[in-house]
């Protein structure tokens, strides 16, 4: 009974959520001469940086593909994958805070939130992968029919992404240390998944770490799209999906049992 009311009550105020979207992107860009252009410079700085140090200054390469161009798809393929997930996470673990003064003042779907800071990390990731796609088709790289299996694996990272925002999110209420471990913890993180090198190359008894890193199979997978141009195993993300599902529950859970108090906390 909970969804189909939250559904009802997301569709009662599409044009909230929509609107409210449609305002962060534009006041993100309204006094800069470039506009929204710089919502493609920054990520394409950033894996512009990665990949000449790593392929270029290092000779990084992938075991096993001589492709000149392997590693730098492999790496934006990371790179992006993770960029969605973090920026989620950062975001959901501040929007209750981020939204103080319109959780006091006005009465709607407190699950709005949430899908607001998922559309809104949407839109950013939208722009730069659609560049990324055209780079792929453009340099023949483009993995065929098999790149449509990306779709379930963006919907089970974004679901991940904001069980762990939500669950942070309420934490963060009532302890504001909580962001600010988050926050740390992330970078770790980072290091931890195989993104700027290949899970090949690590000792096996640190290769067995990444067992416990739910992200470490999605990002593998969209590389095993994008740069093998083959379907991933399914089977190795059935601990993901499962975590992502706990995570979605304790989510709501812990919101529908501390919404009033954290309304008086804020």
């Amino acid at each position: 009974m909970i969804l189909p009311l939250m559904l009802r009550g997301l569709w009662a105020y599409r044009g909230f959520v929509l609107g409210s979207v449609k305002r962060e992107f534009q006041s993100k860009y309204v006094n800069a001469m470039l506009g929204a252009v710089w919502s493609v410079l920054s990520p394409l700085a950033m894996i512009l940086v990665y990949t000449v140090i790593f392929s270029e200054v290092m000779r990084a390469k992938l075991p096993g593909n001589d492709s000149s161009a392997a590693y730098s798809i492999y790496l934006c393929a990371g790179i992006l994958t993770w960029g969605l997930f973090a920026e989620i996470v950062a975001r959901g673990q501040n929007m209750f805070l981020e939204q103080a003064n319109l959780l006091k003042k006005i009465s709607f779907p407190r699950i709005c939130l949430p899908v607001i800071v998922v559309l809104n990390a949407l839109v950013n990731f939208g722009v730069i992968f659609g560049l990324f796609v055209v780079y792929l088709i453009v340099s023949g790289h483009f993995p065929g029919a098999v790149f449509f299996a990306i779709i379930p694996l963006l919907l089970l990272q974004i679901l991940l992404a904001i069980g762990l925002g939500m669950v942070t999110g309420i934490l963060n209420v009532f302890f504001r240390d909580v962001g600010q471990f988050v926050t740390i913890a992330m970078q770790f993180w980072f290091w931890l998944t195989p993104i700027v090198y290949p899970a090949s190359i690590l000792p096996e008894e640190v290769r067995l770490v990444l067992l416990y890193n739910p992200m470490a199979p999605i990002v593998q997978a969209h590389q095993a799209i994008l740069v093998e141009g083959r379907l991933p195993d399914w089977h190795a993300l059935v601990p993901a999906t499962l975590l992502a599902l706990l995570l979605c529950i304790l989510g709501l859970r812990l919101f529908r049992k501390r919404s009033g108090e954290m309304v008086d906390e804020l």
